[in-house]
């Protein structure tokens, strides 16, 4: 008899149990209908913090607005320390206008972490020397000159005026060699007031990889660096060829302050029941370029991730292993948050069920494929999904085939760090399903990266999808297998 009781307390108990995570679900999935507010948090990073690199006050703006929301929601938030740079970099408005009978509004971008001008400045144009020759011709002349370079279309990163940089000009003029940039420190000590690249539309702005973490307040780029639309960049050549007439004015308002400015990963948690210690993780990154407003590089997986967490937490959600949502820091400048999170052991490897990864554009998750030992755990997982939304439908797919040796560098985005040390990092795939021509290249570090970019309804579509198949996942009673994640 007491068996039976027993037996039947823990039926029951099960019964109830199920009847609550259900209870959830159908929370999260009308919620996802009716209250969506992912695009509430698109408009206010786009238009009320916008660009957001490394070392810019509106990083650590974005930091304190996420790390509020989170906290108003009633997930548990730490905010950890990832990444210091030792010179900060704001930037302000930039202008600029050829001067002549067929002046013309100039269309560029500076990458960061470059000088900016003393105010409007303006000054002729000159082809760059590419030999002591050459310089020599025009040293005199260089003074307070806009110096174009014949580099063709940049990566959008900026000239590297390094030492070491200078030391391989040096050994290259030495030998003889002669190409473009080769006589940048000639030039620079000659007093120009910067150059000029050509630059492919959308225009790629990035920012001064080789010298960002070494700069100290004596040691700041002293020429700018201008990266212009490259159908001017042809005309402007031509009238200096033709040897015209004629001035460019800049008014670039690049500032440099003092240090050290820090950044963070906001890490909140919706804690688990049973598995307090075990966790299913998603995450994007907060970083973005300021040549724009990072609306969907990575903006878009910033709002999707952050809805995510509101809809579980507005359902009540009590999973049995913590749901962890992560918003990485440093992304742009080398994976620098999540490398931190991963290398530091934050969760213990061994303690992470998956992590999932939103950096991919505003599209919609469509499905996921897993390896075969994790198939009825994610179907069992997503099984809500699987009528949700019949426009959207939502599949899940086993790999097939032999599985992929595990990764052994870091690229692409923030799961590299965690796929490099055998952490499942299986991701939604993402599709324009209703063929609205997104194309990722088009926005992809590039002043087209706007708020106008986004899609709506594959955003909000893609909260619902990682709110209920983390919930899901969270609630099994084991950890995903890794068995065939990776060939070792």
């Amino acid at each position: 008899m007491k068996r039976l009781t027993i037996s039947f307390i823990a039926t029951v108990f099960l019964s109830l149990s199920l009847f609550a995570q259900d209870k959830v679900v159908k929370s999260v999935l009308e919620l996802g209908r009716t209250d969506n507010r992912t695009m509430e948090h698109a408009d206010y990073i786009a238009r009320n913090i916008g660009g957001r690199i490394v070392g810019s006050h509106m990083l650590n703006h974005a930091e304190d607005w996420v790390a509020s929301q989170f906290r108003s929601w009633g997930l548990e938030v730490t905010v950890q320390e990832a990444v210091e740079i030792g010179v900060g970099f704001d930037r302000g408005p930039w202008s600029g206008r050829m001067l002549s009978e067929d002046g013309m509004v100039l269309h560029f971008g500076t990458p960061a972490y470059t000088a900016g001008t003393r105010g409007p400045q303006k000054g002729r144009v000159y082809l760059e020397p590419k030999n002591q020759r050459e310089f020599d011709r025009v040293k005199g002349a260089l003074k307070g000159s806009w110096v174009l370079l014949d580099t063709g279309p940049t990566s959008g990163l900026a000239i590297d005026a390094s030492p070491k940089a200078d030391s391989t000009r040096a050994a290259l003029l030495a030998k003889g060699e002669e190409g473009s940039v080769l006589m940048y420190r000639q030039m620079v000590d000659a007093g120009v007031l910067g150059f000029i690249r050509p630059s492919k539309l959308p225009m790629q702005v990035l920012y001064n990889r080789a010298m960002c973490f070494n700069l100290t307040m004596d040691n700041l780029p002293k020429a700018c660096d201008i990266l212009l639309d490259e159908h001017q960049f042809a005309q402007i050549r031509q009238k200096v060829v033709d040897r015209q007439d004629f001035q460019l004015e800049f008014d670039i308002r690049n500032h440099f302050f003092p240090g050290p400015m820090k950044y963070h990963n906001i890490l909140a948690v919706i804690k688990g029941s049973k598995y307090p210690d075990e966790y299913v993780m998603m995450g994007s990154h907060l970083d973005a370029y300021d040549i724009a407003t990072g609306s969907t590089d990575d903006g878009q997986g910033v709002c999707v991730t952050l809805e995510a967490a509101r809809l579980l937490a507005a359902s009540g959600a009590k999973p049995k292993r913590s749901i962890m949502f992560c918003i990485w820091t440093g992304e742009e400048y080398g994976l620098l948050g999540s490398k931190y999170f991963v290398q530091n052991k934050t969760v213990p490897w061994d303690k992470i069920s998956n992590y999932f990864n939103r950096d991919g554009g505003p599209l919609a998750a469509t499905s996921v494929t897993v390896p075969p030992a994790m198939y009825d755990d994610f179907v069992e997982a997503c099984k809500p999904l699987f009528d949700y939304n019949p426009d959207i439908p939502f599949t899940v797919n086993k790999r097939e085939g032999e599985p992929q040796a595990r990764p052994t560098s870091a690229g692409g985005s923030d799961h590299a760090y965690f796929a490099m040390n055998g952490v499942p990092a299986i991701s939604f795939r993402e599709s324009d399903i209703f063929g609205y021509d997104f194309i990722y290249r088009d926005i992809w570090h590039t002043e087209d990266d706007l708020y106008d970019k986004l899609i709506p309804a594959y955003m909000e579509h893609s909260a619902v999808v990682q709110a209920v198949t983390a919930y899901g996942l969270a609630n099994l009673d084991h950890l995903l297998s890794r068995t065939g994640l990776y060939k070792d």
